[in-house]
Parts: structure tokens; C-alpha cells; sequence
């Protein structure tokens, strides 16, 4: 008898296990890449969202964020194994269209953040406003020039929505703004902060009177940085985008002018928030404006701009 009631005991702690396992909700994240604290920021925001719905973050990236062809293998892995949703920042607005209009036929929810993408099979869009902060990178250049003079563009890569927004909106609002200023180039980092660097080199060299730089993004902001320290040109001013330690020395140092700052906490956070109202039946909002500010080396004390460039990220990556 206690050999029966001992394997009925087994066979139950076995059954509960695997209903368990079957309890397990996986949610995927797939940002463009990995390396930055841009994205370690999107990865907490997102642990945050995760553990308010009860469910877990595989977290999975590329190792170059221009390369579109790995993010689509890491989200069909994602699908193939029937994940419970997945969050993406599209490396190419068009390249990943198919991919995320398959989950959507296997009824996998799809929230995108960062970068838009070319279809509306998706719950959510989580991202920076990126044609305004473009337009804000505009706003402050041209006024420190006084609006007169000849400043280039570093970009990150043809395709990419979020950059080519904020390129355009840079643009547009110059021309509108500040029609004395001449664009003389956009040039592409390609997520390479040494190509970043040799490209700004190359309009310096072409346009020795460059007055202004505008750089779109972390890597092609630290190569445009790297390439001025280079040849102590500090007549040429710089309005960066993002924020990562060392551009903040920057700021603080006067080689950089100013930094637009995205919010990537809260667009980790509000894109895998989205899976979860989903799967709990509830409707997601369609689009949310993730934020951004222009922050200057005078407001580096105020607490708000400490919060939004330092946040705690240890409490929600100990141990990823």
C-alpha cells in the first residue's frame, strides 16, 4: 500500500510540475541590438512591464543593428516556438514586414517600438516622436549659429525609419527656420561609431568652414564627437542624439552642444505593456509618443534630467 500511495504521490508532483511548465508565458523581446545602454534601458523597461503581467522577457537581439536578415531568423525562432507575443524594433521599415505579418496570421500579438514598420498588422507602436526631435536638433543649431552657415548631417542607415525620420525633420525644419543655413551633406555612420568618426572627417575636409553638426543617433553621435576632439574643433558645434555616459562628459566638456534624449525605459516599458493587455484581452493603445528632451549641460542637476539619463537599471537586469 505505501508503494502505491508513494508512486501516486510521485506521479502527482509530476503532473503539477507539467501543468506548471505549461503555465510558463514567454513574451520576446527583440530590440536592434544589444550593445548600447539605449537598449539596456529598453531591456528594464521592459523586465518592469513583464513582471506587472506575470509573464517572462527572452530577451534576443542582433550583434549588428543593421543587419536585418538575423532579426528575422531570431523572430521566426520566436514564432516556430510559439512564444505568447514578441516586441520588436524593426532594423528596416520594409525588411521585416513579412515576418511580422506572420506572427499576426498565427495569432502571436506583435507590439513595435522605436522604429516603425510598413504594415498595421501589429497591437502597438511605442516610439519618439522622431520627426519633432529632429526638428528640435534644428531648432537648437540654428539658433546657436545665429541661422547662417553650413553644417552636415551624420545618419545612421538608409531605411531605417526612426533615423530617417528625424533626418527629415531636421531638414525641413532648418530649410523652414533657418533658411541661411546651408546642408552641405548627409552622411551614414552604418552603427559604426569608427565609420561615424570617418565620415564626419570627410566633411570636415570637404566644407573647412563647417559651422554645425547634427548627429541622429548613439554611435553616429560618439564617432562625430571622436572626429572633432581629433582635430580640436571645437568652433564646429554639435547637437547629439541619445545619451550614453561618455556623450554626457561630452556635454558637460562643451564638445557636444546639446543631446536630444529619447526615453528608452518607458519604450520598453509601454511596448511589452502592450502584450500584456492583449493577452489579457484588453485593447492597447495603438500609438504612444515615448517622449524626448533636449538637455542641455546646464540642466544636468536638475533631478527629472538625472532620472532620465541615469536610470536604475540594476534593479531590473541583476543577473541578465
Amino acid at each position: 500500500m505505501r508503494r502505491v500511495v508513494l508512486a501516486l504521490l510521485i506521479l502527482w508532483l509530476l503532473a503539477a510540475n507539467g501543468c506548471r511548465q505549461k503555465q510558463r508565458v514567454v513574451v520576446g523581446v527583440v530590440p536592434k541590438g544589444t550593445n548600447h545602454i539605449f537598449w539596456q534601458t529598453v531591456h528594464a523597461g521592459a523586465i518592469k512591464a513583464a513582471q506587472e503581467f506575470g509573464f517572462e522577457v527572452e530577451w534576443n537581439a542582433p550583434t549588428l543593428e543593421i543587419d536585418s536578415s538575423r532579426q528575422i531568423e531570431i523572430l521566426e525562432s520566436m514564432i516556430n516556438r510559439r512564444l505568447a507575443g514578441i516586441v520588436v524594433a524593426p532594423v528596416d521599415r520594409q525588411a521585416l514586414i513579412a515576418v511580422i505579418e506572420r506572427a499576426g496570421r498565427e495569432g502571436i500579438p506583435v507590439s513595435v517600438f522605436d522604429s516603425e514598420v510598413d504594415t498595421d498588422k501589429r497591437i502597438s507602436y511605442v516610439a519618439t516622436d522622431n520627426t519633432e526631435g529632429g526638428r528640435m536638433g534644428a531648432r537648437r543649431l540654428g539658433e546657436i549659429l545665429g541661422g547662417k552657415g553650413k553644417v552636415g548631417i551624420i545618419g545612421f542607415m538608409p531605411g531605417s525609419a526612426s533615423t530617417m525620420q528625424r533626418e527629415d525633420g531636421f531638414q525641413e525644419e532648418m530649410r523652414k527656420r533657418f533658411p541661411a543655413v546651408q546642408i552641405v551633406g548627409l552622411q551614414f555612420g552604418m552603427a559604426n561609431r569608427a565609420r561615424a568618426m570617418a565620415v564626419t572627417e570627410n566633411l570636415l575636409t570637404a566644407h573647412p568652414g563647417l559651422a554645425g553638426l547634427f548627429a541622429d543617433n548613439e554611435s553616429s553621435s560618439s564617432g562625430a564627437v571622436q572626429a572633432l576632439k581629433g582635430r580640436h574643433a571645437r568652433q564646429v558645434k554639435l547637437v547629439a542624439f541619445d545619451a550614453s555616459e561618455q556623450l554626457i562628459e561630452d556635454l558637460r566638456a562643451g564638445w557636444i552642444d546639446a543631446l536630444v534624449v529619447q526615453n528608452p525605459f518607458r519604450m520598453g516599458y509601454e511596448s511589452t505593456r502592450a502584450v500584456g493587455l492583449h493577452l489579457r484581452g484588453q485593447q492597447p493603445p495603438q500609438h504612444v509618443d515615448s517622449g524626448a528632451t533636449l538637455v542641455l549641460a546646464s540642466d544636468l542637476a536638475r533631478p527629472e534630467i538625472r532620472e532620465l539619463l541615469f536610470p536604475d537599471l540594476h534593479r531590473w537586469l541583476r543577473g541578465k
